[in-house]
């Protein structure tokens, strides 16, 4: 199955910035998007950005503007840079890679999470 390893988190002063990192590995061919999500204690899990298997991107309303999703095909690895912190981006953070069955390969169809990273910030 996909394998999901996510860095980069950490405490920052409101207005500051962060990127965080999701690296996949195994399976990686089997990928057709992969996302990031946010959860703060008490409250239930939100999207927050996709990227697909293109490029494509998507962006929840709250972090429109401020943050933005990439990847580097070439490494395995997604990106969320975030920008213009607010104390209310506190949360953990989740990637998630949703893979699709494809012609030829060995690819099923699932979804796959990382273990989270901690994002605080301060106000």
């Amino acid at each position: 199955q996909v394998q999901l390893v996510e860095s980069g988190g950490g405490s920052v002063q409101a207005g500051g910035s962060l990127t965080l990192s999701c690296a996949a590995s195994k399976f990686t061919n089997c990928v057709y998007d992969t996302s990031w999500y946010r959860q703060a204690p008490g409250k239930e899990r939100e999207f927050v950005s996709l990227i697909d298997k293109d490029g494509i991107t998507s962006y929840a309303d709250s972090v429109k503007g401020r943050f933005a999703i990439s990847q580097d095909n070439a490494k395995n690895t997604v990106y969320l840079q975030m920008s213009s912190l607010k104390p209310e981006d506190t949360a953990m953070y989740y990637c998630k890679a949703a893979t699709k069955r494809r012609w030829g390969w060995y690819c099923r169809e699932d979804n796959y999470w990382g273990q989270g990273t901690q994002v605080t910030v301060s106000s």
